[in-house]
C-alpha cells in the first residue's frame, strides 16, 4: 500500500496531479483545494489513499492528514465510495464536515455534488458518532464552496499563464464582490478585471 509520495510535481490538471519519485511519475487524484496549492516543478509531499478495484489502482492525494483520514472514514458509509469522498472533501474542509455531521446539517451536505438527501441523513446517522466535532469552529459550509470555486479558477488562470499572484488577487477581489459566483462567471471577470490591469 502507497501511503504518501514524495518528488516533483510534473503536471497538474483540473482533477489530479503526477508526481515524479525516482524515474516514477504517479498520477494522483486530488482535490482543487489541494491541487491549487501545488506548482509545476515544485518539490511535494502528498499523503495519499489507494483504492484497488479489478481494474484499476487508483492514488488519492492529501496534504492535510485529517483530510485523508475523513475520505476513509466516509467511504464506511453505504452507497459512499471514493469519487463521492473526493467530492465531499472539495467542497467541506475537514473542520466543515465534522461541524455539518456534528450538528446533523442534512442540508450543508446536500452541497455536495451527488448527494441527496437520503444519502446526507444517512452519512448524518452512521458518522455523527465517529467523527468529533472540531472545538470553536464555526462557519457556513457556502463560504468553503466559495474556496473551491477560488481555488479552481486561481488554477485555470495560472494555466492560462498568469503569475499565481495576479490570479490569487483576481479571484479573491472577485469572490469579494460576487461571493455567490460559479467558476465559469469568476473565471470570466477575473479574466476582464486581468485584462484592464494591463
Amino acid at each position: 500500500m502507497i501511503s504518501s509520495v514524495t518528488g516533483e510535481i510534473i503536471d497538474i490538471a483540473l482533477d489530479h496531479t503526477v508526481v515524479e519519485c525516482a524515474g516514477v511519475g504517479y498520477r494522483v487524484l486530488a482535490t482543487p483545494p489541494t491541487l491549487a496549492t501545488l506548482r509545476r516543478g515544485e518539490q511535494v509531499r502528498l499523503m495519499t489513499a489507494m483504492v484497488v478495484r479489478e481494474d484499476s489502482m487508483t492514488l488519492y492525494g492529501f496534504t492535510d492528514p485529517d483530510a485523508r483520514e475523513l475520505f476513509g472514514v466516509l467511504q464506511t458509509v453505504t452507497g459512499v465510495g471514493p469519487r463521492l469522498a473526493m467530492a465531499t472533501l472539495a467542497v467541506l474542509e475537514p473542520d466543515h464536515l465534522r461541524r455539518a455531521l456534528a450538528d446533523s446539517d442534512v442540508k450543508a451536505l446536500q452541497t455536495v455534488p451527488g448527494i441527496g438527501k437520503r444519502v446526507a441523513e444517512r452519512l448524518v446517522v452512521e458518522l455523527r458518532d465517529k467523527v468529533a466535532a472540531p472545538a470553536g469552529t464555526a462557519g457556513a459550509p457556502a463560504a468553503v464552496g466559495v474556496t473551491a470555486v477560488g481555488a479552481q479558477v486561481t488554477e485555470a488562470l495560472i494555466g492560462l499563464g498568469f503569475t499565481e499572484n495576479a490570479a490569487t488577487q483576481a479571484v479573491a477581489k472577485v469572490l469579494a464582490d460576487q461571493p455567490e459566483a460559479d467558476a465559469q462567471t469568476a473565471l470570466r471577470t477575473a479574466l476582464v478585471g486581468l485584462g484592464r490591469r494591463g
